[in-house]
């Protein structure tokens, strides 16, 4: 273990997660009903309990307060367990800076502060913001991910421009929902694994070499020797891996992209 980094986790919680809020996570091993493995590099790993995050803040207009900040093993930001006043309590990502005690509340009218959650329309520009919805009410899909934020940039007609954190700038209704802050466990990115049992542990198996492998297996395979790739780099389906752009040209999101991340 010399090689391997452990996050500081001392501004963790110490309670158990709340039991009206986790469930035991199925293992389906990257495979489908079938059996037949439809997401590589997926395995064997500890027992894990999912937490029930809200992904939708939709208790508007109710005061909820941070209980805690605790450990998720199921994504890489930590999560906050909040108490609502009217005694409900509910999982959300942990932005950085929040802190045991804090008043956060979901509403157009809630104060600009971190863990607030407001339709975009009512963030001004230049504010950071995660936990991001695609379509409003569906809950949030992007921006996700520990020390992750996307920028609002301004508005144009009905949309609303935010710079995400790929790059790209990206069109979203006003009426949909984001909170305020950068996500927390920022340190996550440089963390050294050292071994890979740790990573089997969560989950993750081995990723195999293209130029290793046999050549019905991966375009990169076969030849005498350690050869090359011989070719231009592909996926093991035939797809272009560096450099060439392969998203469609006639898919129905291309209108809400407002500038390409290259």
């Amino acid at each position: 273990m010399r090689h391997s980094s452990v996050l500081d986790r001392s501004h963790l919680s110490k309670s158990q997660p709340s039991r009206r809020l986790i469930s035991i996570l199925q293992k389906h091993s990257g495979r489908n009903a079938r059996g037949v493995v439809t997401t590589r590099h997926q395995g064997g790993r500890q027992k894990r309990y999912l937490r029930e995050i809200d992904w939708k803040r939709d208790k508007r207009e109710i005061v909820a307060t941070v209980l805690g900040i605790e450990y998720d093993p199921n994504r890489t930001a930590d999560v906050a367990l909040l108490l609502y006043a009217d005694g409900e309590r509910r999982y959300i990502l942990a932005p950085d800076g929040l802190k045991s005690g804090a008043k956060l509340m979901a509403s157009e009218a809630a104060p600009l502060t971190i863990g607030n959650a407001l339709p975009l329309k009512a963030i001004p520009v230049g504010s950071l913001i995660h936990a991001l919805e695609i379509l409003p009410g569906k809950g949030a899909q992007i921006v996700r991910g520990a020390g992750s934020a996307a920028t609002m940039t301004g508005f144009e007609d009905k949309w609303a421009l935010v710079k995400l954190p790929s790059g790209e700038v990206r069109r979203f209704r006003l009426d949909s929902y984001a909170t305020l802050g950068q996500l927390g466990n920022t340190e996550w990115k440089n963390i050294n694994f050292g071994k890979a049992g740790r990573k089997r542990l969560m989950g993750i198996r081995p990723t195999v070499r293209g130029t290793a492998q046999h050549p019905d297996s991966h375009p990169h395979g076969g030849g005498e020797g350690r050869s090359g790739e011989g070719m231009h780099p592909k996926t093991p389906w035939g797809k272009p891996a560096r450099g060439k752009r392969t998203r469609s040209k006639t898919k129905h999101s291309r209108k809400l992209i407002g500038q390409r991340r290259k």
